[in-house]
């Protein structure tokens, strides 16, 4: 068994974030000073390193890069109100789904003191690269990618894990106009869905660029069959307040990720009283609610959006529009979410993990 202390550390000389201004900082687009690094070679995991942050070389032959097996997570931590602490929101839920997303690409199992040790000393490394403002945070990006130096169709016996540290801010400044898709698939069942694979992020930049050319932020994906249920938003789960009633899309046929967000949302909402249902929901219903005068908020939800506001919805030709102002549901659950993360109110549930 690997325990942290065996990690290798090697830090860097110099500090890259002299040069760095850390407020409003853009999503994904700087990265920390070091980074963890481990392979998997025929079932036997080596020796962990955090090193400088630095490129990879890669042989041109790599076989994540001709078949797409290759599978990530996406974590935040938080400097605590106390200014003595780092929040991980729910790193073991990221954790657990990691290695439902191996299990499904035909990937080794990531072990836990690889995965939350090695995380929790990287991010001790790095503390100082968390963002103090308001609605920023460290954003952690674990992965893992085929690295056989091959061509050929077969489960894989060399597999690199790393992890990656970003400070970030907001990731959607403003609400958004969504249109809901109804040539292209996200998922389907028996495929990928509930897996964080890239194959999956890959497959759904046409739509969206598609949408974007007609002025819509993202899509709203529908099933495969009748293009008529509501599966994700972009890539966030997506919910609807419907009456007293929060609606958001099921995991039963497997099209759709277990969002973390999304699951502690779902605690939120009936703390705060609401029906909370998880189920196939089709945009018929949608409509009708809208038109009924019961469709009070939609948005979407996931860990580098936390909450966004739909503002407009489009389907064919008929298109809803709401004033995100008045909204309550939607802005309360971002505040209590946002509350714990940083521990300004109690962690009840036990989400938080602490350095």
């Amino acid at each position: 068994m690997i325990a942290a202390a065996d990690f290798k550390i090697t830090k860097t000389k110099q500090s890259k974030l002299k040069d760095l201004n850390l407020e409003n900082i853009p999503f994904g687009k700087h990265f920390t000073d070091h980074m963890l690094e481990v392979d998997c070679i025929k079932g036997v995991w080596q020796t962990p390193e955090i090193k400088p942050y630095q490129p990879l070389a890669l042989d041109p032959s790599l076989s994540a890069l001709h078949y797409g097996q290759s599978i990530f997570e996406g974590i935040k931590a938080y400097n605590d109100v106390d200014g003595k602490h780092i929040n991980i929101f729910r790193p073991y839920e990221n954790f657990k789904r990691f290695n439902i997303s191996a299990e499904r690409m035909m990937m080794p199992q990531v072990p836990e003191e690889i995965f939350i040790d090695g995380m929790r000393a990287l991010i001790e490394l790095d503390r100082h690269w968390i963002p103090k403002q308001a609605d920023h945070s460290l954003y952690i990006r674990p992965f893992m990618f085929n690295a056989d130096q091959m061509i050929g169709v077969k489960p894989g016996e060399h597999f690199k894990f790393l992890i990656l540290l970003s400070p970030t801010g907001p990731y959607y400044a403003n609400p958004m106009r969504i249109a809901v898709e109804e040539t292209y698939v996200r998922a389907a069942k028996g495929g990928l869905g509930f897996a964080k694979t890239a194959a999956n992020y890959a497959a759904s930049l046409y739509a969206a660029s598609e949408a974007q050319k007609s002025g819509y932020d993202q899509v709203l994906w529908t099933d495969e069959i009748e293009h008529k249920y509501v599966q994700e938003c972009g890539t966030m789960n997506v919910f609807f307040i419907i009456g007293n009633t929060a609606i958001t899309p099921g995991l039963e046929d497997g099209t759709i990720l277990a969002g973390v967000t999304r699951n502690s949302l779902l605690v939120l909402l009936k703390e705060m009283g609401f029906t909370v249902e998880e189920r196939a929901l089709s945009i018929d219903e949608i409509i009708a609610a809208h038109k009924a005068g019961q469709l009070r908020e939609a948005f979407g939800a996931g860990t580098a959006a936390t909450i966004s506001l739909i503002k407009e919805l489009k389907y064919k030709d008929y298109i809803m529009k709401f004033d995100v102002s008045t909204w309550k549901t939607a802005p309360e659950l971002k505040r209590r979410l946002e509350a714990i993360h940083i521990g300004a109110e109690p962690d009840t549930h036990g989400w938080l993990n602490q350095i």
